[in-house]
């Protein structure tokens, strides 16, 4: 345990590093006078004009180089200050926690939908594999990671927005809204699972041990819940880390889609106005979220796995 928290930490810092590095020399890369896209982010593209882009770039030193920028914001990342966003004049942070709420809530309806629909499948396709289910499940799954998540939004915006007339197509407010959203990332995420469970099922079914359950007398259903379900968990524990990368991809596409008040949202409202505080401090709350999850499925696997206790 203390290994996997000592490594965990050390890839904290180097995301850190990584990604506050990266994101200024990406941004101000980009094509455009930075100053002008800042500018029409305070006042509007229709009302910005030469004198305050020309105002904002001596507000703010882009005339000049960006290493002393980048060694303020170690600085300040050290002492725990994100800086202050230059569209709003906000926190970063205070910005940060109103829109990760809503990622959260998107993010964690998500896996539950897609722990609910993809391993149960799974399962029970591992346990008859060759069978009607199975193969069914094969191409399911197959088409649905082959589908880009807007491509799977607007579907179901078609399908069931457009078409039936059940649920909005965007926007936030009642469950109802998050219904789509999280429906969008799930089913990519589930069908993989899916796949894992299913994988995993046929091998535990096929080890000694589960046979031997058998052999004891024991029903499938007493063999599945005492020697099959925690072997089982432990692959489909691990792609959840796996997951969080894809949903990480996902929330910034469907988030834009829906119109969802989410951190992936702020961060394309952010990057088309340069808004290079709260890319970095939004960036580097999505890598550090990603190395919690990691160290919190390491953890989970260690307890899971019989195996790696025993040694």
């Amino acid at each position: 345990m203390s290994r996997i928290l000592g490594y965990r930490l050390f890839q904290a810092l180097l995301v850190a590093v990584t990604v506050g590095l990266l994101t200024f020399v990406m941004v101000r890369s980009l094509p455009g006078d930075m100053a002008y896209r800042i500018a029409a982010g305070r006042y509007g593209y229709d009302m910005v004009s030469s004198d305050a882009a020309n105002a904002v770039r001596a507000e703010l030193g882009l005339g000049g180089g960006g290493a002393a920028a980048l060694a303020l914001w170690f600085l300040d990342l050290f002492r725990l200050d994100f800086g202050e966003s230059v569209i709003s004049g906000r926190p970063v942070l205070e910005e940060i926690r109103h829109q990760l709420g809503h990622t959260v809530g998107l993010s964690v309806a998500a896996i539950l939908l897609s722990v609910l629909l993809g391993p149960p499948l799974g399962i029970a396709a591992g346990l008859r594999p060759g069978g009607a289910l199975d193969r069914g499940l094969l191409v399911a799954a197959s088409m649905l990671r082959a589908l880009p998540h807007f491509v799977v939004g607007l579907i179901l915006i078609m399908l069931v927005s457009a078409g039936l007339g059940i649920l909005p197509a965007a926007g936030h407010g009642g469950t109802e809204n998050l219904v789509l959203p999280a429906l969008t990332l799930a089913l990519g995420l589930g069908a993989v699972s899916a796949r894992v469970a299913r994988d995993a099922m046929v091998q535990v079914a096929a080890s000694p041990y589960y046979a031997f359950g058998r052999v004891k007398g024991l029903s499938e259903a007493r063999v599945f819940l005492r020697h099959g379900l925690r072997n089982v968990s432990v692959p489909v524990v691990t792609y959840l880390g796996v997951q969080f990368v894809g949903l990480i991809e996902g929330v910034v596409v469907v988030e834009s889609l829906f119109a969802w008040p989410g951190i992936g949202h702020a961060l394309v409202h952010a990057i088309f106005s340069r808004d290079v505080p709260v890319i970095q401090g939004t960036a580097l709350v999505m890598g550090m979220m990603f190395v919690l999850l990691n160290a919190a499925v390491d953890l989970a696997c260690l307890w899971l796995d019989p195996r790696k206790q025993a040694s």
